[in-house]
């Protein structure tokens, strides 16, 4: 087991275990993802069937997003470039990812989740990327999301910032399944076991093929992205406005500019 602040991580049975320890929301700060960068790191280096997201007991959600202290203009680059660098890096990894998700995954959460291949959620998950509502958008989410969901409850998810349960997310394919709380362990088990049966090498070009089909990768697209966050949203006087207001505690004031 390594030894890290923000996430627990190990590896159990050719599996490695990332799991998200930022009590109480699990929100994602700079340190945090660059812990999760880490372990992505070394699981590179191991024969693995999967990696495994989840989050520590002592969390109320698997995670509400990222920190929006580090949206602010003098932290923005370093933000997303960090940020980013873990959906890039899962990736390039081609291993399984699987999300185990109990509670709330909204923002970078949510995004997190779109980005495995197989997500186990519980009967009171809910998802959401509600960026939108500080004058903002999610990057990430822009590209993957409508992979996974579909093109219009994507853009009307992305666009409203609405939150949906784990019944509608499971209908729309952003879960794979939905369970009790309590199941949640077994379900995964028997994912895993499915995923043990066969070869690790064999797994690894069957998700490269399948990220390959999809179209552009996520490198590419993730760029294009950031070059709209960084140079053109970020110097607008609402995006500016809607991160402040947030931090402040009040109702932001819209110029629409």
């Amino acid at each position: 087991m390594s030894t890290y602040q923000n996430i627990r991580f190990r590896f159990e049975d050719r599996v490695g275990r990332i799991t998200l320890a930022r009590p109480p929301l699990n929100v994602f700060n700079i340190e945090m993802m660059r812990e999760i960068g880490k372990a992505l790191g070394e699981c590179a280096q191991r024969d693995l069937v999967a990696i495994v997201f989840d989050a520590d007991k002592n969390c109320r959600a698997f995670s509400a997003g990222v920190a929006i202290e580090d949206h602010v203009q003098d932290m923005i680059f370093q933000m997303l470039d960090t940020f980013h660098s873990i959906f890039r890096l899962l990736e390039q990894i081609a291993k399984p990812s699987i999300a185990l998700v109990d509670g709330a995954a909204l923002g970078g959460g949510c995004e997190l989740v779109a980005a495995c291949d197989i997500v186990i959620a519980s009967d009171r998950s809910r998802f959401g990327q509600p960026e939108v509502k500080l004058g903002v958008f999610p990057p990430v989410a822009a590209v993957l999301l409508p992979r996974v969901i579909g093109e219009k409850r994507a853009r009307e998810l992305i666009l409203t910032g609405e939150i949906i349960d784990s019944v509608e997310a499971g209908r729309l394919g952003l879960c794979n399944h939905v369970v009790p709380g309590a199941h949640l362990e077994a379900k995964l088990l028997e994912v895993l076991a499915k995923l043990r049966e066969l070869s690790g090498t064999s797994l690894a070009f069957t998700k490269q093929s399948l990220d390959l089909g999809r179209g552009r990768s996520i490198d590419e697209a993730l760029s294009e992205q950031e070059n709209i966050y960084l140079q053109e949203l970020m110097k607008t006087e609402d995006a500016n406005e809607g991160v402040k207001a947030f931090l402040e505690k009040r109702k932001a004031v819209w110029k629409h500019r």
